[in-house]
């Protein structure tokens, strides 16, 4: 035997029992919904020839002794150019995602191209640098035979100038 609390008013139930939102009731309103929403698209359409030869259409079937015939709604009218718009559609996603990949390929090799040119500029400045701190350091070119010459000042200072004219030239951060 389940023991139940009492209180003055009653009976204390559970909060479940109290819930208008019960399972039942739950699936009795979805079921009701469901016949509201459906119930047009099961309607049957009536159509007869009256005395006058006219021919009329109804939800509801007509009074007296007349060949009746039980039509369903005609359904909704075809597009005739669904299937080009579908295919223009298609063909102007295809175009898009065509333009961002290329745009995507050309901000990628932007970037490249701009990390070369950072670290190329770092590497040109590096020497500049080196060419500065001449008179500590003895700096060699190779002539056109391939023999290696030590630089005297007025090279270094020409070297130097052509360097600090590229690095304002292509080095622009």
């Amino acid at each position: 035997m389940s023991s139940m609390a009492v209180t003055r008013f009653g009976p204390i139930r559970p909060l479940r029992a109290l819930s208008p939102w019960r399972p039942a009731s739950c699936a009795g309103l979805f079921a009701t919904a469901l016949l509201i929403a459906v119930a047009p698209a099961l309607a049957t359409t009536y159509k007869w020839t009256d005395a006058n030869g006219r021919v009329s259409y109804s939800d509801q079937p007509p009074a007296g002794n007349v060949k009746v015939e039980e039509i369903n709604a005609p359904p909704p009218p075809a597009n005739p150019n669904a299937v080009k718009d579908l295919a223009n559609k298609d063909a102007e996603i295809k175009r898009q995602k065509l333009l961002r990949a290329d745009e995507e390929g050309k901000a990628a090799k932007a970037r490249v191209e701009a990390n070369l040119n950072r670290e190329q500029c770092e590497r040109v400045r590096g020497q500049i640098i080196a060419l500065g701190q001449s008179s500590q350091l003895v700096i060699y070119t190779t002539d056109a035979q391939g023999q290696r010459t030590a630089m005297d000042d007025a090279a270094l200072v020409r070297e130097r100038q052509r360097l600090e004219a590229w690095v304002r030239e292509s080095c622009k951060g």
